[in-house]
């Protein structure tokens, strides 16, 4: 109750601070901007902010029924928490003014300080800075998001929202300025990744490898979870994929050639993923299943996700098929260790991530993307790109997972990460919020307390 009240005052001052802010200037910035790039842009953000509605029904519907709110609620909880912290100080670490090609400077667009009526972004010149902002909010709540796949029905709210702060202001931040600030070190060894392969897919997918390291409990049988809504499943899947046309061709920040590239890839390689998963679980003797082809269908969306605006559409169905196949069998190979990744966030993202910074490595063309001046991919003979994408796997792999690591213990030091065998017995949806899917079970439960 005391954190509770200490929390609800943070936040009452942080509005006051808001509103005794210096007032923004009556000058906002018109020139060059484009009406048709705005709109689309517009459209874009809305539908990257779809995709984490989209997550939760797609992790929702692969968990049980006693953890079905409080996983789809992990995800939605996100779009407030990072919503506020990216206003606060999260838009000016990632995109602020570097500091030695590591972090933005928190000043520089502290709690949106001439974000309204600032210059465009310079690589996107013709759309409204604070527009830009609010597309990279986006990815910045997605992307922790993701990784509560990994620890579904085992942490506890609270342990998850500080975590999910940390995860946003160390890792997050971060990445994003390394790989997509002008000045971000990996942005100017010429590392190439279009919407989010680095910064999004393989940070949340080797944080979800910590995550699975740090909570599995060596004394306890790992659980095997049945699906407990398939449609859910189907509905998040069409939902993730729809947004993701938002998340890819939106990151050409502008309504041209490029952003319809970017689209056409992203649909061909979902489309060729979804089909080699299920056709690979054949060829193993399994049945082609709805789970199967949407858990292939988004492992291709995030294998095609750093290389959206760099490669043909014909290289994206071998992306798509390629990563599918890689994806199913680290999945398998998981479900033979003692690592407890509920849901296979780092089979999926982490490795479907790596994946597709591997291809685009290989594959990129400059015909594609002008704006490239790494070089074309290993395939086409150059060998630049290759050894630049290389050196950069081996720091974000080391940087996300131990620095994951780190905050779990941090956080596990505060509040304690798993919940207690009676909790986990009862349901998170009951122990940790008081609600229940059906409600015969709440009363059921409310009787027995």
């Amino acid at each position: 109750m005391k954190k509770s009240i200490v929390f609800l005052v943070l936040l009452v001052a942080i509005s006051l601070l808001a509103v005794f802010m210096p007032a923004v200037p009556t000058t906002i910035v018109t020139e060059g901007i484009s009406a048709g790039d705005t709109a689309w842009m517009l459209c874009a953000a809305a539908l990257v902010l779809l995709m984490t509605p989209g997550l939760a029904y797609f992790y929702g519907g692969m968990i049980d029924t006693k953890n079905i709110i409080t996983t789809m609620l992990q995800s939605f909880i996100a779009m407030g928490v990072i919503s506020v912290l990216w206003i606060v100080v999260g838009f000016s670490l990632a995109f602020g003014d570097s500091v030695g090609g590591f972090i933005g400077n928190p000043s520089t667009f502290f709690m949106f300080q001439h974000v309204l009526d600032g210059k465009p972004w310079s690589l996107a010149p013709t759309i409204p800075l604070v527009l830009f902002a609010f597309f990279q909010l986006k990815f910045a709540i997605i992307t922790p998001a993701l990784i509560t796949g990994t620890f579904a029905e085992r942490i506890r709210f609270k342990a998850y929202i500080l975590f999910l702060v940390l995860f946003s202001l160390l890792i997050y931040a971060p990445l994003a300025h390394w790989t997509w600030h002008p000045d971000g070190f990996l942005f100017g060894w010429g590392v190439l990744d279009f919407a989010g392969g680095t910064v999004v897919h393989m940070s949340a997918g080797f944080a979800a490898l910590a995550a699975s390291m740090y909570l599995r409990n060596k004394t306890e049988k790992k659980a095997t979870i049945a699906p407990a809504n398939i449609p859910f499943v189907l509905l998040g899947t069409g939902l993730l994929w729809f947004g993701w046309f938002g998340f890819n061709a939106g990151s050409a920040l502008s309504a041209g050639t490029l952003a319809a590239s970017a689209f056409a890839t992203t649909n061909t390689a979902a489309a060729a993923a979804g089909l080699a998963w299920i056709l690979f679980d054949a060829a193993r003797g399994k049945k082609p299943s709805a789970v199967g082809f949407c858990i292939g269908s988004v492992v291709g969306l995030v294998a095609i996700t750093p290389a959206a605006g760099f490669v043909t559409i014909p290289s994206s169905l071998f992306i798509g098929t390629f990563a599918a196949i890689i994806s199913n069998v680290v999945v398998h190979w998981k479900s033979k260790t003692t690592l407890e990744d509920t849901l296979d966030v780092f089979p999926c993202h982490g490795v479907g991530g790596l994946v597709g910074m591997i291809m685009t490595a290989l594959l990129a063309n400059q015909g594609v993307n002008a704006a490239n001046t790494t070089g074309n991919g290993l395939f086409f003979g150059d060998t630049a790109l290759f050894f630049v994408h290389m050196k950069a796997l081996v720091i974000v792999i080391a940087f996300t997972f131990f620095g994951a690591l780190l905050l779990l213990k941090v956080v596990d030091l505060i509040f304690g990460l798993n919940v207690t065998a009676e909790e986990k017995k009862t349901g998170s949806d009951f122990s940790q919020h008081g609600e229940n899917l059906f409600p015969l079970d709440f009363t059921m439960k409310e009787e027995v307390a």
